[in-house]
């Protein structure tokens, strides 16, 4: 593939029915829950990214078999105390945050320290917020600048359960002190901020001791040690967050309308469906179910005749924190201003999300105005692009690509978008499905 796509044409009206590939946060999270597993685990409709593969890589040279076919998965699961620590181990979790932070967790018995390493992106991020709370454990860890990979782990034998106030509202990060909690000895306590909950699901349906009390921002989660996990057999249901893009896509579009199928809708993630219809987006859940404590339904969208700015309520935030840049685009062609706020994780993510939001819509010719926590967006509907656009040095950020090939269709110019292998980090058919809108 050629280091940059040249995108001139706007896509014109479409009625589609499509699937989106396996949800990456399941996906990770059940390649690394199935190795600790006693016994056999497939999952069918697994997300084959560059960050899931990555897991993959990383629980193989922890000892764990693995046999890949296409998107269907066999994991030989080597116990929870199985792991095969050797001397001088290098866990390279390229660009994902989840893999860095969660395998993190469950290597804090290690006997010879671990390195965890990864891609130019991931080793600008903090790694000092799950070192923290892991060291309490009993585990110790040390950092680049004290704040950065690589991060190298060395194990205890004696670890104890620890009170942990996880306040950002990091899935990862809650996730990650989850983990390291099933091998201390008693009880560890977790207050948690709202954030995604595909650990706390996936440990009740396996029935692991894990209780969980909801209050209205914070969750109370309970955790002991853990002497063995059940095998899991899943069909890990399609990706939100990547469905996102079609959605705004048909948004953004005239008289058109998209289903998709079989998506994971757990209201931890719905935040894009909630901002989308305050801002008049008529969108439909159809075939609602749950799979093993996951909300899953195929998702209607038809395209509005009008969009409403917003003044977007912080509690959405963590149940939006990857769409925001395909909610800014869509933010730009909506009557009034929007307001977003809040947002400081944002610049934590793989690129700071904030900033290339910004740019890119100024690089368009919307007005916005920033501070280092919020944006306003002065929406102009209509707005049409008949200018060159250069996206590029964005830290491969993968949303930062997809988001710029959307622009580019939605909103017409000849967009010229460099590192365009990025968007392989989490959704590999993304052009492929992009091309078919494009016939």
């Amino acid at each position: 593939m050629p280091k940059k796509i040249i995108l001139k044409d706007k896509i014109l009206s479409f009625d589609k029915k499509i699937s989106i590939p396996g949800d990456k946060s399941i996906s990770i999270r059940w390649v690394l829950i199935s190795s600790l597993a006693d016994g056999i685990s497939q999952a069918k409709n697994l997300l084959i990214s560059k960050d899931v593969l990555a897991t993959i890589q990383a629980i193989k040279k922890l000892g764990a078999k693995v046999i890949l076919n296409k998107n269907i998965c066999k994991i030989y699961g080597v116990g929870i105390q199985g792991y095969k620590y050797k001397k001088n181990l290098v866990i390279n979790a390229q660009n994902s945050g989840t893999l860095g932070r969660l395998i993190s967790g469950i290597l804090i018995d290690t006997p010879f320290p671990i390195k965890i390493i990864g891609d130019k992106s991931l080793s600008k991020r903090d790694f000092k917020r799950i070192a923290k709370p892991l060291s309490k454990f009993g585990a110790s860890f040390q950092l680049r600048n004290n704040f950065n990979l690589p991060l190298v782990i060395k194990g205890s034998k004696k670890l104890v359960p620890i009170k942990f106030f996880e306040d950002k509202g990091s899935a990862q990060c809650k996730s990650s002190v989850i983990l390291g909690a099933i091998k201390a000895e008693g009880k560890s306590i977790i207050k948690a901020k709202k954030s995604r909950d595909h650990t706390e699901l996936l440990f009740k349906h396996l029935r692991l001791p894990i209780k969980i009390k909801k209050n209205k921002n914070f969750d109370l989660i309970e955790i002991k040690k853990v002497k063995k996990i059940k095998p899991i057999n899943y069909n890990i249901p399609s990706d939100i967050s990547s469905g996102a893009f079609f959605i705004a896509l048909t948004v953004l579009s005239k008289n058109s309308q998209l289903i998709l199928k079989n998506v994971n809708i757990n209201p931890t993630r719905v935040g894009i469906i909630k901002i989308l219809k305050n801002m008049g987006v008529n969108i439909l859940f159809l075939n609602k179910k749950i799979y093993k404590g996951e909300a899953i339904a195929d998702i209607l969208v038809k395209s509005p005749k009008k969009l409403k700015a917003i003044n977007c309520p912080s509690k959405l935030n963590s149940e939006a924190i990857d769409e925001f840049l395909i909610i800014f685009l869509i933010a730009a062609k909506a009557k009034g201003v929007s307001i977003f706020k809040n947002l400081d994780e944002l610049n934590k993510k793989e690129s700071p999300r904030l900033k290339w939001g910004s740019k890119i819509l100024k690089m368009m010719g919307v007005k916005v105005i920033t501070t280092k926590n919020s944006i306003k967006i002065f929406g102009n509907p209509e707005l049409i692009i008949n200018k060159k656009i250069v996206i590029q040095n964005y830290l491969e950020d993968h949303r930062v690509f997809m988001t710029s090939v959307i622009a580019a269709l939605s909103y017409g110019g000849e967009w010229h978008i460099h590192d365009c292998n990025s968007f392989k980090t989490s959704f590999p058919s993304f052009l492929k499905i992009i091309n078919t809108f494009r016939k």
